[in-house]
């Protein structure tokens, strides 16, 4: 399949309402493989968490997977995919799944996962399929076998939900480049875009430009991005950054899939009327402030090979600790906000749009 044209992806973004919501990773996993083996997806957490979701006006969700959860487990993983974009269906909101990601630890395995450092943001979050990987991709070494799985994966996961109403769009691969990759992530970029469009999606592609390292990655995502997505953290740059997608892109549809650093001025109070007087869809990073702990900054993780070798794990069970301004999240794990006057600001933005339609 080839890429969509301009007035073919134009003409889908018409159709759809101001696109508003969030990244989503349940409280009680630490990274997307917690949440999505057999022995840990929990629909009970899940379908709650959801609900705080729609409560917000929210229609919809971005949620990671994880090649190692398929390769496992590829009917179960499956089932699990399947069962949780029904759930999210209930509750009115659609889902871009995010097949591969640059970010935070390099070294996935499968199996239980570490309990989190305490207070440390996202300190068990796996990259996928993992730097070694990566890196072996870019130097030719990669074993025919590890290029056969991760094909199976991109390919089958499309394939499987391909025509599904419920999933929104598919977005190929996280920041690719991070983790000090830079071009070394392009090799597996381009493959992964490759089998993509091979999968014979209905629903667009994507993969980020601004969150991306590396200019050939860079280059790469916006000459194959059906819809241009975008990260935004830094309240100051937030509009120039729309303004400049939206320019350079040649009237394609612009989505930022990640924003809201309080620390950083992307408040929802200061983003959100942003993105509506753009018609910018977005989703901010995380919902309930959970294992993941990214309520607390990026600076928490910045010695993380120390940490995970000296600091203290939070037990099964224990409260999780709470930094006095929240960097990320809205939700505690009880359902109470972190700030009562912020859930009545979103809601006020999100629900006349949604009772509308657009």
């Amino acid at each position: 399949m080839k890429r969509w044209s301009v007035e073919k992806a134009a003409a889908w973004y018409r159709e759809q309402p101001w696109l508003v919501g969030c990244n989503f990773l349940p409280s009680n996993a630490v990274n997307q493989l917690e949440m999505w083996q057999a022995e840990t997806y929990d629909p009970v957490t899940i379908d709650r968490e959801l609900s705080w979701a729609e409560g917000l006006g929210f229609n919809t969700l971005r949620v990671y997977l994880h090649d190692l959860a398929w390769a496992d487990d590829r009917t179960g993983c499956a089932e699990r995919i399947d069962d949780f974009l029904e759930r999210a269906r209930r509750r009115g909101l659609r889902v871009i799944p995010v097949l591969f990601d640059d970010c935070h630890r390099p070294d996935p395995a499968s199996g239980p996962q570490p309990q989190p450092l305490a207070g440390v943001h996202n300190s068990e979050w796996k990259q996928s399929p993992g730097q070694e990987i990566v890196r072996r991709f870019n130097e030719g070494t990669a074993p025919e076998g590890e290029k056969q799985r991760l094909s199976e994966y991109v390919r089958g996961v499309i394939s499987r939900f391909a025509g599904d109403e419920r999933v929104l769009m598919w977005d190929i691969y996280n920041e690719p480049g991070q983790g000090g990759n830079g071009d070394r992530s392009n090799e597996l970029l381009e493959l992964a875009w490759d089998w993509a469009r091979q999968a014979g999606a209905v629903q667009p592609l994507t993969a980020c430009l601004n969150g991306s390292r590396g200019e050939k990655n860079l280059v790469l995502n916006r000459s194959r991005s059906d819809v241009i997505t975008f990260h935004g953290y830094d309240g100051g740059t937030l509009e120039k950054i729309i303004v400049e997608q939206k320019q350079e892109n040649g009237g394609r549809p612009v989505i930022c899939t990640e924003y809201m650093a309080r620390e950083l001025g992307t408040t929802f109070q200061h983003s959100l009327p942003i993105f509506r007087k753009h018609r910018v869809g977005c989703l901010n990073w995380g919902l309930v402030a959970g294992k993941s702990q990214t309520h607390f900054n990026w600076q928490t993780a910045r010695k993380i090979e120390i940490l995970r070798k000296t600091g203290r794990r939070l037990r099964p069970g224990e409260p999780i600790p709470e930094p006095p301004l929240w960097f990320h999240d809205i939700f505690r794990t009880d359902g109470t906000p972190f700030d009562p006057e912020e859930i009545n600001y979103i809601r006020s933005v999100t629900k006349p749009e949604l009772k509308t339609g657009r």
